[in-house]
């Protein structure tokens, strides 16, 4: 049973909408690049009898466009894994092989160079077959069509996974958002990325993920873990209901007397009862203006409704950005829930 297991489909069945985007994005980028092929051909190019686009591209189309997150997908390993891929099987071919031999030659050269380069692209290997076998005449194959198709399939999918909500190329580390060389709060008790990376390739699964990707799963994978205390409460159970707030005319000298009085980080700047924005204790510092008002200091932070999972308000205040979810129903300020308020409750689930 467990070798009939092995042999079925390894991977989840994607979302429909996953596929429809990989698939007209792979169609969409295989026609740019050869508009640009045939931009770039010859005049005398019999450019019906021969498109310039060549079955290896293909390969690299779905691996950018479908899983614009694998290591083998991005843009260096596409274009310097293909190209070098053309020249190696040009190389080989220069010696006056048999195909029989210059084939399995070609290949075996194309993955020795995409190893030594940090190139490896598997659509690679099937350049260096197809130019073994298809005997090219000349170098400029291995420019067009592969390095300029190669580089026009990268162009499409930096615009379309970017437009369609995916990113390419890799994700990178997020920048501390203190401009500090510390990592983001929720990252800084995991191993620094070069140790990850040693450990991706120790287990040999350095093809497969990135060490972003790896670093976002381990924190998802946490955070799924520390919420589960959290599971069926909302805003409404946390948040904090007799509020202290301020009109948009209140003067600074008041709103520093508020803050100075109730020790709070924000407060919510309301008008006729309607949510526009938080005053942070940190906008008023070197401030001295007394014709300053509270509307002048807000900023139009995100707010909440009141069935809003607790565990989504921990994500959101676990960034450091914000002090304080507003949460408002039908446009009225109708609670607010504070970091402080979650870490208490995170405390409280812990075992004692």
């Amino acid at each position: 049973m467990s070798l009939w297991r092995a042999l079925g489909p390894a991977v989840p069945r994607p979302k429909g909408s996953e596929t429809l985007r990989a698939g007209f994005g792979a169609g969409v980028g295989l026609a740019l690049a050869a508009v640009v092929l045939w931009v770039l051909a010859p005049p005398d190019a019999d450019l019906l009898a021969h498109p310039l686009l060549i079955a290896p591209f293909g390969a690299s189309a779905f691996l950018i466009f479908a899983v614009p997150n694998s290591p083998l997908a991005q843009p260096w390993a596409v274009v310097v894994g293909n190209s070098l891929s053309a020249l190696s099987a040009l190389a080989v071919l220069q010696a006056g092989l048999p195909a029989l031999v210059a084939a399995p030659l070609a290949v075996t050269l194309a993955v020795l160079a995409m190893g030594a380069t940090r190139a490896l692209h598997p659509p690679g290997g099937a350049v260096a077959l197809f130019a073994a076998l298809a005997a090219p005449a000349g170098w400029g194959f291995a420019l067009a069509p592969v390095l300029v198709g190669s580089l026009a399939l990268v162009a499409a999918g930096l615009m379309w996974n970017r437009a369609t909500g995916r990113a390419y190329p890799f994700r990178l580390p997020p920048p501390s958002p203190h401009g500090t060389a510390d990592a983001v709060p929720e990252r800084r008790h995991l191993p620094p990325p070069g140790a990850l990376a040693e450990l991706l390739s120790r287990l040999r699964l350095d093809a497969n993920i990135g060490v972003e990707d790896l670093t976002r799963l381990i924190t998802a994978a946490e955070a799924e873990a520390a919420t589960r205390p959290l599971a069926g409460l909302t805003a409404r159970h946390l948040m904090s209901r007799d509020l202290v707030t301020v009109a948009p005319a209140t003067p600074l000298p008041d709103l520093a007397a508020a803050f100075h009085r109730h020790h709070f980080k924000t407060l919510p700047l309301v008008e006729a009862g309607r949510y526009r924005g938080l005053v942070a204790e940190e906008a008023l510092v070197g401030l001295a203006d007394p014709a300053l008002t509270a509307a002048d200091l807000a900023h139009p932070a995100p707010d909440a409704a009141p069935e809003t999972p607790a565990a989504d308000l921990v994500q959101r205040l676990a960034d450091g950005q914000e002090q304080a979810v507003p949460i408002v129903e039908a446009g009225q300020l109708v609670g607010l829930v504070t970091r402080s308020d979650l870490i208490a409750l995170l405390a409280r689930s812990l075992p004692s």
